[in-house]
């Protein structure tokens, strides 16, 4: 759910960015002169740069922090792989261990007699 919005919020941060950069005017005039770029002399070019400044550095900011955000729910956690192999591991080593002590056990019982209880071994 929260990867879903992530997602939708990237792509339109995405196209906004590119709108408001291909608005400014460089030392061309940009596309904005295509526009109605004359309107930014009647209005204040200077005011206008600072929006567009503006924007696109939360546009960029928000940009930034959605594609962290996404690269962190995309990779599979690196702790969980590591936990699960030293359990595999650490399970493994207790199996071989268990097998390696039934085997010293029925190496030490007298073949065709039963082991003594402890009960006896007292009296």
């Amino acid at each position: 759910m929260i990867e879903t919005f992530t997602t939708v919020v990237h792509v339109l941060t995405c196209f906004f960015l590119i709108l408001v950069i291909l608005l400014q005017s460089g030392k061309g005039g940009g596309i904005s002169a295509a526009f109605g770029g004359g309107a930014g002399a009647a209005l204040g070019q200077a005011s206008a740069t600072t929006v567009l400044t503006k924007f696109t550095g939360f546009a960029a900011g928000l940009f930034m922090v959605t594609s962290m955000v996404l690269a962190v729910y995309s990779t599979p956690s690196a702790g969980s792989d590591v936990t699960n192999a030293a359990k595999k591991e650490a399970a493994a080593a207790a199996a071989a261990s268990v097998d390696s002590a039934a085997g010293v056990l029925k190496a030490a019982e007298p073949s065709g007699a039963p082991a003594k209880p402890a009960e006896d071994a007292k009296q």
